[in-house]
């Protein structure tokens, strides 16, 4: 164990920060350096069950707030992340790896924006009446009372709010989980919801390994609802842990998205950035990331060249270097996962057209999980490398004849989260749309989010919606009120 490494991350339980109660801990690394900085709680069930208790006490008051008064305190929370927003990006960036910009333009800014949308939400959240000649019917949407949150290390803090905001939104408490790898944020937040004074044991945050915390919290029997974001494999656990019990359940889960490049697309330099982007962003550990770029035959050639240029001239390095593109990728565990993906491909017989190699910046980053941003062809659809999610800064390019290949193909996965289409044609666009089994479709753009909209994925990608009054109805019970005329 690293004795340089001088962070305590605690648990936030009812109201306060306090260690495991069994005194374990876990180390956290800095993926950029591959050292320890850090160490969290390692938390198992007896802390879980305090936490629900604190949070069982919490619900009655809580859930009779006005929807006002707790939009005013998630409004609060975001006004302390706001006032400590450079604190937070540094966070981020140190315990994920992405770039400082990264952190700054995407992550901090959409986590202050979940807290106050989902504050606006609880506002304006109404449910429906119906009119008939001798009775009216009328919906009351109640809290459930106490939920849980899971959330995934590749956006920490901006999916841990996306979760808990509208949970609270709606009235109800929460005992949420962050990932052990990527801790700090959320342990940043519990401080922030001291500060902004949020009662005791309305949220309260458990920080610990999933065989152990999150397993807790899935088992516990006073958890209404479970929300979870992570791999396909831990979502069916879940899935399967919850099914007997009748419980509420949402996930949202693995991709393998396709980008449809047509030959009518707008070929200019900032949409050829932008599908770069959607394929490297993150270090490709984003679930929404396009990791496999179908492109229509007769401009293949001359898209691949443009593409492998640009790739080429993405720069990886130190997260805090304003020139970095790319950061480190989260973990060792996750580097050899990669690194491993990228020799399979070989050994399929894909042909290597950029990276594929680890990158070593030097310096204070001589240790660090660097991969470079690597472009793959000539590999079949059926291949493990086009079929299983590799969620790192790999892509494969594959060439299509027509609409209808194009569709077979981005189709042909167990997969079914996002998908993006660039075509120059209304028509096609509003065709292929309809037909692509993703639950996110982008025309000509990539990860424009309206928080609005209802967000989640298909097959194994996921079950139900997040977002907007989908979240909302999510942690809610519709009650159905007939009153005689």
């Amino acid at each position: 164990m690293d004795t340089a490494a001088t962070i305590t991350l605690a648990n936030y339980i009812d109201g306060a920060l306090r260690p495991a109660l069994g005194g374990r801990v876990l180390d956290v690394y800095e993926p950029a350096t591959g050292a320890i900085y850090a160490h969290c709680a390692d938390s198992d069930s007896s802390d879980v069950a305090v936490a629900v208790e604190a949070a069982r006490r919490a619900f009655p008051a809580w859930s009779m707030f006005p929807a006002e008064t707790r939009a005013g305190f998630l409004h609060r929370i975001a006004n302390v992340i706001e006032s400590r927003f450079e604190e937070f990006v540094e966070a981020e960036s140190r315990d994920s790896g992405k770039t400082l910009a990264a952190a700054r333009a995407l992550d901090i800014p959409r986590a202050i924006s979940n807290l106050r949308f989902f504050a606006a939400a609880a506002t304006q959240f109404a449910s429906e009446a119906h009119a008939g000649a001798d009775a009216i019917n009328y919906t009351l949407r109640q809290p459930l009372g106490v939920v849980g949150c899971i959330s995934p290390w590749n956006l920490p803090l901006y999916l841990f709010t996306w979760k808990i905001a509208p949970a609270l939104a709606a009235g109800n408490t929460v005992v949420a989980k962050p990932s052990e790898v990527t801790p700090f944020t959320a342990s940043m937040l519990a401080e922030a919801c001291v500060e902004a004074g949020l009662p005791p044991g309305v949220l309260n945050i458990v920080h610990g390994q999933g065989a152990g915390a999150g397993q807790a919290l899935v088992d516990h029997p006073a958890i209404k609802a479970v929300s979870f974001t992570g791999s396909t494999r831990t979502g069916a656990a879940i899935a399967a842990a919850l099914a007997p019990k009748f419980r509420k359940l949402s996930l949202e889960m693995g991709g393998k998205n396709a980008t449809l490049v047509f030959a009518d697309w707008d070929a200019s330099a900032g949409n050829l950035d932008m599908i770069v982007r959607s394929a490297f962003s993150n270090q490709g550990q984003i679930c929404l990331c396009g990791s496999r770029i179908l492109v229509e035959q007769s401009i293949y050639d001359a898209f691949r060249h443009a593409f492998v240029d640009r790739v080429k001239a993405l720069r990886v390095g130190d997260p805090r270097d304003a020139a970095s593109d790319l950061g480190a990728v989260v973990s060792r565990a996750h580097f050899d996962k990669v690194m491993g993906h990228i020799a399979l491909a070989r050994d399929e017989g894909g042909r290597i057209l950029a990276g594929g190699e680890a990158v070593r910046p030097g310096g204070r980053n001589r240790d660090g999980w660097f991969i470079a941003p690597t472009v793959i062809e000539g590999l079949p659809m059926n291949c493990r490398t086009n079929q299983e999610e590799i969620f790192g800064p790999v892509v494969t390019l594959q060439p299509f004849a027509g609409e209808d290949e194009a569709l077979a193909l981005a189709n042909a996965t167990q997969y079914g989260l996002a998908a993006s289409v660039w075509t120059g044609s209304l028509a096609r666009a509003h065709r292929v749309g309809a037909r692509l089994e993703a639950g996110i479709v982008w025309i000509n753009c990539w990860l424009r989010r309206d928080l609005r909209t209802p967000f989640g994925g298909v097959k194994d990608s996921g079950v139900g919606r997040e977002g907007g009054f989908e979240a909302m109805r999510f942690f809610t019970e519709a009650k159905n009120v007939c009153v005689a005329l």
